[in-house]
């Protein structure tokens, strides 16, 4: 277990240090997001800002975007924060990150609320990625010290109801990325910190339905989350995205007698950043370049960018165009049980198409509710044998203050 927890901080984190640049570590992002290296998948920087903090969401199968709002909403979508009912509320969420594989990796998130008035709320949100130590090397084994990586999000939110049923939500966050300090490769090129920021924009649409003596309610959300520069950790000539985020869900809950209240929730995601484009190869398997030493394309679209062009070009850049373009759509399917608003059972499924991750997972959680504590567990359960997210535990504590 200790060569495999080794060998996975090499691909990480070791090998960002090399002679060529530092930005091999948005190329071995996957390995923390869970998904299949050897796959066609779009990498970025800091993918931890797309992982389900809580486990509530978590428990459903990471749906969230047209959900009841909750401590969590800045997450999943800024729009919904205006429509929470009580005053003030405070949540920390724990989980264990790769656990089956290393033992000192968690994320960690930290959020919270209160209400402006009967329209508006503001939140602030925490997130912080801690990787373990590690023992720096070059791509030659040279030991180049030891650090501890991480990476750090601070945010805030406002959102406010545009009508009684329609709301609005803006977020704003700092990005800090520390992979390796200040400590140089054998080259002389220096890590540094990445630094960049977040925007995030949120419509939450919610509406009671009757049926005869049945209350229900219906609600469907969009958010765009993480618009931001790219990040940098070595100079201006490579940069990575940040995980720009499409998010668009709807939810029905349905009470189906005064203390008995079932919910089904449906999201699609999908990432706004460029495809990995094919490259032209010599004979050797080798990669082709020009007489400027760039590489060829063979297929797709140059990945190099700006951001606007990288969000707006992503829905048709694909190398096997639309067919492909369909395949990076990942669907989250949850349902949440709750009796008296004090306990609430939750189960849900997420499909990543195997082309771009082949991330697919059954999740199951619990919540309970006492006055003004409230405690939710999830659970992982990959459909793939020794995954590397298997296993995978989420914990949160919440407190709320309600209305007077």
């Amino acid at each position: 277990m200790k060569k495999i927890a080794i060998i996975i901080r090499i691909n990480l984190f070791l090998a960002v240090f090399t002679l060529a640049n530092l930005t091999t570590y948005a190329q071995n992002s996957v390995i923390i997001s869970g998904q299949d290296p050897d796959r066609r998948v779009i990498t970025t920087a800091v993918p931890f800002l797309n992982f389900a903090p809580d486990s509530r969401h978590s428990a459903m199968g990471d749906v969230g975007v047209a959900t009841s709002p909750d401590a969590s909403s800045a997450h999943w979508n800024a729009g919904k924060l205006a429509f929470v009912d009580d005053q003030m509320g405070f949540s920390l969420s724990y989980s264990p990150w790769l656990g089956k594989l290393v033992n000192d990796m968690s994320l960690s998130y930290l959020t919270g609320f209160f209400r402006i008035d009967e329209v508006s709320a503001f939140g602030f949100d925490l997130r912080y990625f801690n990787m373990g130590d590690i023992q720096l090397t070059d791509e030659f084994g040279n030991e180049l010290g030891e650090f501890n990586p991480r990476d750090i999000a601070i945010g805030g939110t406002y959102s406010r109801k545009l009508s009684s049923t329609l709301g609005l939500g803006i977020s704003a966050r700092f990005i800090h990325s520390n992979l390796s300090g200040n400590i140089s490769s054998v080259g002389g090129s220096e890590g540094r910190p990445g630094i960049s920021v977040g925007t995030d924009v949120g419509l939450y649409y919610s509406k009671p339905i009757y049926s005869g003596s049945k209350e229900g309610n219906f609600s469907w959300g969009v958010s765009i989350s993480n618009i931001g520069p790219k990040i940098t950790y070595n100079s201006a000539d490579d940069l990575d995205y940040i995980p720009t985020n499409l998010r668009i869900g709807t939810a029905y809950s349905l009470e189906l007698d005064p203390v008995n209240t079932i919910t089904f929730a449906l999201d699609f995601n999908k990432l706004l950043v460029p495809t990995p484009p094919i490259y032209a190869t010599n004979e050797d398997g080798s990669l082709e370049t020009d007489e400027n030493g760039n590489l060829i394309i063979q297929a797709g679209k140059d990945p190099n960018r700006p951001l606007i062009s990288g969000m707006f070009g992503s829905f048709a850049d694909a190398p096997g165009g639309f067919s492909e373009e369909m395949q990076e759509i990942m669907i989250s399917f949850g349902v949440e049980y709750t009796y008296d608003e004090k306990f609430s059972l939750r189960t849900g499924y997420f499909y990543e198409n195997p082309n771009k991750g082949g991330r697919r997972y059954f999740t199951m959680g619990v919540g309970f509710d006492l006055q003004k504590l409230g405690f939710d567990f999830s659970y992982l359960v990959p459909q793939t044998q020794n995954h590397p997210l298997a296993e995978t535990l989420r914990f949160s504590l919440l407190y709320t203050i309600p209305n007077n």
